[in-house]
């Protein structure tokens, strides 16, 4: 009953079997029944911690996406099914996480009534490689760490999508749609959608895992918890997620922390550095114009052609082809 007050895709929960409503003349002993049913569907609720329910859920919605993406069946789920879910996603995310979400699908099986054996060789084999390749010591949680996994996904997917500081921090969970080349980002309202009809931007998988704005995004959700509500939120001391979600200055004292943090001076870096340093780095990798405006959705050519200028005064520089 790790589930209990949670709606899932593609899965009805169920609950402790509650008895026929007793009639007037239902005996003592039935009406007792009843309230013992009531008992048990209360403890059962709490077989779990609050925190341990939550993290199954995301767990088991984590599953179902990455099903639905493939076009396999979740619920029930063959043991092939459930051991390429494993190798794919130990790309991204540690043993300890998998090990959950494989104990999740299990639960969610059990649940509806169906055998997902975990000893299959699509799974044990699969689980075992993972586990010898990149070991099963658990990695310890601290408040710095998750405000680095926090910190290094507000950089890189404020930097590649070129988003506004608003923009970023305005992101809900749903607002990421999954799809095989990386995630799309909803922006519900923006300062060049102020009717608020949406604009859909492409976050692309990165070539490097240490850079890679999709795979920096799934970790930090996946230390945080995040299954719903604010994307970037703000962690206690303790290194725990809370509810309360980022504001536009946040944005500039992370921008400006990791600018020193890199040795240069922050005084003149913000917050908007993330969007315009993605015009200029766009720039000068030879990215047409169009294209850079289709990312950073500029209306002015003119005004995104100081960026351009900028990003390309040594590319193809005569001065540089002199002989100096």
């Amino acid at each position: 009953y790790l589930f209990i007050g949670h709606d899932l895709p593609g899965i009805p929960m169920t609950q402790p079997p509650a008895p026929p409503a007793p009639r007037a003349d239902t005996s003592p002993a039935l009406r007792d029944l009843a309230a013992t049913a009531e008992r048990a569907r209360g403890y059962a609720h709490q077989a779990r911690a609050q925190s341990t329910r939550r993290s199954y859920a995301i767990a088991w919605t984590d599953f179902c996406r990455w099903c639905a993406e493939h076009g396999l069946a979740p619920l029930p789920a063959a043991p092939e099914t459930v051991g390429l879910f494993l190798a794919d996603r130990a790309q991204t995310l540690r043993p300890a996480s998998l090990r959950l979400r494989l104990v999740a699908i299990g639960q969610a099986h059990r649940l509806q009534g169906h055998a997902l054996d975990p000893r299959h060789p699509a799974i044990r084999e699969v689980w075992a490689g993972i586990r010898r390749q990149h070991g099963t010591a658990p990695r310890q949680s601290t408040a710095a760490t998750s405000e680095v996994l926090r910190d290094r996904a507000l950089l890189l997917v404020g930097f590649a999508a070129a988003l506004r500081r608003s923009e970023l921090v305005a992101l809900d969970a749903a607002d990421l749609r999954p799809v095989p080349e990386g995630v799309v980002l909803t922006l519900r309202r923006s300062k060049t959608d102020p009717d608020g009809a949406g604009t859909e931007i492409a976050l692309p998988h990165g070539q490097h895992d240490l850079t890679c704005p999709v795979r920096a995004l799934a970790a930090w959700r996946d230390a945080a918890g995040l299954a719903d509500g604010a994307i970037f939120v703000s962690v206690t001391r303790g290194g725990r997620a809370t509810a309360t979600r980022l504001s536009d200055r946040d944005v500039a004292r992370v921008v400006k922390a990791a600018v020193a943090a890199a040795g240069y001076d922050p005084a003149g870096f913000a917050g908007h550095s993330l969007r315009a340093g993605f015009a200029t780095s766009a720039a000068r990798a030879g990215v047409p114009e169009h294209a850079i405006m289709q990312q950073t959705r500029h209306r002015s050519a003119a005004t995104l052609r100081g960026y351009v200028r900028r990003g390309g005064l040594f590319r193809d520089n005569a001065a540089s082809k002199v002989g100096l």
